[in-house]
């Protein structure tokens, strides 16, 4: 497995996969991905493996808490599920957060992706406590806007 920054030429293949990942993920536009190839790609990595892309992050260190990396999507191909590359990709990211400073990695979920948060569980993230359960987890009412509740875990870093 080969893992290296967001670049343009994988555009198009990292909007395929994160297009398998409805409903929980949705695809962005080309443009937006063209932002994170060149402005946030060390904090954006793709997994490859063979010649294809297994997975793909999309992370950014807040410009406002310059010690948070929110991740905001994580996504591996069907074909690649449980061989690493969940794992590898975030352990990309925290090396990337640390030698920056920062202090967390944080990211949001929904609350009915179960599967998703014991991923997280099992990465060393914890689930934030927020003003009510949903399914089973504590989330943050309207935290992406209204009627948005999302389940927010977080990873602390040594910094």
């Amino acid at each position: 497995m080969i893992i290296e920054p967001l670049r343009q030429r994988a555009i198009p293949e990292v909007i395929a996969l994160m297009e398998l990942g409805m409903p929980y993920i949705t695809a962005r536009t080309y443009s937006d991905y063209w932002l994170y190839a060149n402005l946030f790609s060390s904090t954006c990595p793709v997994a490859t493996v063979d010649g294809r892309i297994a997975g793909a992050l999309v992370a950014f260190r807040s410009q406002d808490e310059p010690a948070d990396v929110y991740a905001q999507d994580l996504m591996v191909h069907p074909d690649f599920r449980r061989r690493g590359v969940t794992r590898a990709l975030m352990e990309h990211l925290r090396a990337t957060a640390e030698t920056m400073g920062c202090r967390r990695i944080y990211l949001t979920s929904m609350p009915g992706n179960h599967a998703a948060h014991r991923t997280w569980e099992a990465l060393g993230f914890r689930n934030v406590p927020g003003d009510r359960t949903v399914d089973g987890v504590s989330v943050v009412s309207d935290f992406k806007g209204p009627g948005k509740a999302r389940a927010v875990f977080e990873l602390p870093l040594t910094g």
